[in-house]
């Protein structure tokens, strides 16, 4: 994996200080062509690796890189499945029925209604795999080497103890897309031994790591202890504390931990994307220097 991601909270109005900056966004992005424009900005910084959620307008987004296969040659996607709101809409709109019909491939849907709530029962991982089938078609023909699970359901999952779910999702799109599962989790410290356990290998872990403790169940200090083991590759979000944490404070904290891999951020503009990169490169070679 590459040292910087850039991810897409900003382009669908998700953040973590304001609702008036989110409403600002919403307005900003309303067009694709603009969350493209900031996606070149951010390749033309560096950046190769796109970070995203399975939202509709990201199909569009994929449209235009397997229509530029020159340009985004180098380009990855890293989908991060399910996103919640669509389904959570599709239902307010359609019914659960509606949603059922409009995301779930034909012959699962017959088969619903014909053994009822004992079918779903029989066979969750099935009925997983179809899902995620159906989250992926919008990225055919583009570049995603790392397909992750989104935290909704990774902590749900963990929570209730279905952990043969978690390693079923690994080893489904390691056989159907040549691809490393990926997991967003707010608790690392428990995550990390379940997928080991269950045969994954150092995992890719992308959790809350931050210098105030924001989203990091089990607390900073355990987080840091795992990190110094070198027991998984980790991907830093949520870097900046919910915007807690002045960014430069913020991105030093983070590229001086052992251990991790990658830093996950957003940004609007071509400034604040050429910022933050200079800012990590200019950490990641101090500590180089003090090693």
């Amino acid at each position: 994996m590459e040292r910087i991601l850039f991810g897409d909270n900003q382009f669908f109005a998700v953040n973590h200080i304001s609702d008036e900056k989110s409403r600002a966004q919403a307005i900003k992005f309303k067009d694709d062509s603009a969350i493209l424009k900031v996606l070149d900005d951010a390749m033309a910084a560096g950046i190769n690796t796109f970070m995203c959620t399975t939202h509709d307008r990201i199909a569009n987004i994929c449209e235009v890189i397997r229509n530029n296969p020159e340009k985004y040659k180098d380009f990855k996607i890293y989908p991060c499945m399910p996103y919640a709101h669509k389904y959570a809409n599709a239902v307010t709109e359609l019914g659960i029925v509606g949603t059922l019909k409009q995301y779930v491939p034909g012959n699962f849907f017959g088969s619903l209604f014909k053994g009822g709530v004992a079918f779903v029962n029989k066979d969750f991982i099935s009925i997983m795999e179809l899902l995620v089938d159906a989250e992926m078609k919008m990225f055919k023909g583009v570049n995603t080497p790392v397909i992750f699970l989104q935290n909704v359901i990774t902590d749900l999952l963990l929570g209730l103890g279905m952990n043969e779910l978690l390693i079923a999702f690994a080893k489904h799109v390691e056989k159907k897309y040549n691809a490393e599962a990926g997991f967003i989790t707010m608790n690392l410290p428990k995550l990390l031994p379940v997928l080991e356990e269950g045969g994954v290998k150092n995992p890719i872990i992308c959790a809350s790591i931050n210098k105030v403790n924001f989203r990091m169940s089990g607390g900073k200090p355990l987080y840091e202890e795992i990190l110094k083991q070198g027991r998984c590759r980790v991907i830093a979000m949520q870097v900046l504390g919910g915007g807690a944490i002045p960014p430069k404070e913020a991105l030093e904290y983070v590229a001086k931990l052992p251990n991790v891999e990658s830093i996950l951020f957003g940004a609007s503009s071509k400034q604040n994307i050429q910022n933050t990169v200079d800012t990590i490169t200019y950490y990641d070679k101090q500590k180089v220097l003090n090693e």
